[in-house]
C-alpha cells in the first residue's frame, strides 16, 4: 500500500464517512477501514483509510497494526486539535514536525527525561517547498484529555505550545520506531484560555468544526502527496 491515512476521533470518521459514502467497508481490530485511491499528476496512489480511535492507546496501537498489515510507504494523520487562544487561529491548520506527550508525571526521577524519551522529531525532507497549503508548522503536545485551562499559560511558557490534540504523540513515535515517514496535519477546531474553552460544555461546537475541517484537510490530501518525493 502506498499511504495509510489514519482518522483518529469518532467524529473525525465520521466526516470522512460522508466525503466518502459509497465506498466499500471493511473491519480492523480498531475500526472501520476502506479503499480510495488518489489519482495526482504523474501517477495513481494507492490509499487505504483507516479509523484507527481516539486517545494515546488506540493510536499506538493502530498505528502499529497499519504498518504491519498493509506496509505503507508513508503514514498521513489527519485530524483535529485544540489550540491555545492568542498563539494561533480559529481553523489554522498546523503540519506538525515534533510531538510531545506531556501527561506523563514521573515521580521518582527526572520528569523531563520521561518527557524527552516519548519526544519524537518527525522528518518532513521529502516534502517539497513552498507547501501546497498555508500551515503552521510546528510542535504538537499530546495527553489523554482535552488542554485544561488551568495549565495553558504554563504549557505555552514550558514548552512554547499553540496547540494541543489527543494523538500525534503516540502516532509518530509509533511511525517513527517503525522508520515509516508520516504526515500529520491537524486543524484547531476551538481556541482555549486560562478563562475556558471555546467547545467545553457545548459539544456542537467541536462537532460542527470537525465536520469543517476534516473535508478541507481531505481536499488538501492529492497536493501533499504530489508534494513528496514518493509518488512522482
Amino acid at each position: 500500500m502506498d499511504v495509510v491515512v489514519l482518522i483518529s476521533a469518532d467524529i473525525e470518521w465520521e466526516a470522512v464517512r460522508k466525503v466518502f459514502p459509497e465506498v466499500s467497508i471493511a473491519n480492523t481490530p480498531y475500526g472501520e477501514s476502506f479503499r480510495h485511491d488518489f489519482i495526482l499528476q504523474n501517477t495513481v496512489c494507492e490509499a487505504l483509510f483507516m479509523h484507527g480511535g481516539w486517545g494515546k492507546i488506540a493510536a499506538g496501537a493502530s498505528t502499529q497494526y497499519a504498518i504491519d498489515q498493509w506496509h505503507p510507504k508513508l503514514l498521513v494523520n489527519l485530524g483535529t486539535c485544540g489550540g491555545f487562544a492568542g498563539e494561533i487561529e480559529r481553523d489554522e491548520i498546523v503540519l506538525v514536525d515534533r510531538t510531545l506527550i506531556y501527561d506523563i508525571y514521573e515521580q521518582m526521577g527526572d520528569p523531563d527525561s520521561h518527557l524527552d524519551h516519548y519526544a519524537t522529531d518527525i522528518d518532513l525532507t521529502w516534502l517539497d517547498q513552498p507547501y501546497p497549503n498555508p500551515v503552521r508548522q510546528g510542535l504538537m503536545i499530546s495527553a489523554d484529555r482535552d488542554l485544561d485551562p488551568a495549565e495553558i499559560n504554563q504549557l505555552q511558557q514550558k514548552y512554547s505550545a499553540c496547540a494541543g490534540d489527543w494523538e500525534s504523540g503516540a502516532i509518530a513515535f509509533v511511525a517513527k520506531k517503525n522508520g515509516v515517514p508520516v504526515l500529520i496535519l491537524r486543524g484547531v477546531s476551538d481556541l482555549v484560555s486560562s478563562q475556558g474553552g471555546e467547545a467545553y460544555g457545548d459539544e456542537k461546537v467541536f462537532n460542527q468544526s470537525a465536520h469543517r475541517i476534516l473535508v478541507r484537510l481531505l481536499e488538501m490530501v492529492p497536493a501533499w502527496l504530489a508534494a513528496s518525493k514518493f509518488f512522482r
